[in-house]
């Protein structure tokens, strides 16, 4: 799970994001904060994953609290102010988004740091999982997936010249248990792994011979890591 906190000197802002955080299971917002000494003297105790950041502050600007910190850390920076978009960005911000912004922008910045985060955590030589299924537990090869289906809370894993797995868990969980950048999140019901798509056409993915949807939320996250392969 992703650690993280968030600097704004608007409570009401702090609120959203603490609301928006609530909602994603694989965030843990620890602490807010109004005050930028407060907040860094808790980063000097306490790193963490990522940092939900506002710019526009009265003491110090969020661009140069970042510049100071301690360690290592993500940053999703959030203001109203457009004109700081380009410096954000040359800090290699995980995001920057424009208030006010909606969940669905918020979620899809998240994303991208949560891909970032499992690439930095991730054990290269892991090459399997297991799930549970059929009151067993299910070696699956990620080599052998073909995409991944979400129903309710229940997955249905289509593998290779096999067949289809079905157990109880929802996309977020286990897309925390999948190899990045190989799996993307593409709709709000698929994950698929970038090896097996055989064409994208229409914002329609095709493998082996299925149609798979890739939704608005997720697109610029999708398209993103396409266009570097």
């Amino acid at each position: 799970m992703i650690k993280a906190i968030a600097l704004d000197d608007e409570p009401p802002a702090l609120d959203i994001l603490q609301s928006f955080c609530d909602k994603i299971e694989y965030v843990d917002l620890q602490k807010t904060f109004t005050k930028s000494e407060e907040a860094f003297k808790y980063l000097k105790k306490y790193p963490v994953d990522l940092l939900f950041l506002d710019i526009n502050m009265p003491s110090i600007s969020g661009i140069d609290f970042f510049k100071n910190l301690p360690h290592k850390t993500m940053v999703i920076f959030t203001t109203a102010y457009s004109e700081y978009a380009v410096e954000g960005f040359t800090l290699s911000a995980t995001d920057y988004i424009l208030k006010p912004f909606s969940f669905s922008r918020f979620q899809q910045a998240v994303e991208k740091a949560f891909l970032q985060w499992k690439l930095q955590n991730q054990d290269p030589e892991q090459l399997y999982l297991f799930i549970r299924a059929d009151y067993s537990l299910i070696k699956i090869l990620f080599s052998d997936i073909l995409y991944i289906e979400g129903l309710d809370d229940y997955l249905k894993i289509h593998i290779q010249n096999q067949k289809t797995i079905v157990a109880r868990m929802t996309l977020k969980t286990i897309l925390q248990k999948l190899p990045v950048p190989e799996f993307i999140r593409v709709h709000r019901s698929f994950i698929v792994p970038i090896s097996k798509i055989e064409k994208v056409r229409n914002k329609i993915i095709y493998i082996n011979q299925e149609e798979i949807p890739v939704s608005a939320s997720y697109e610029s996250a999708f398209f993103a890591v396409i266009n570097k392969e």
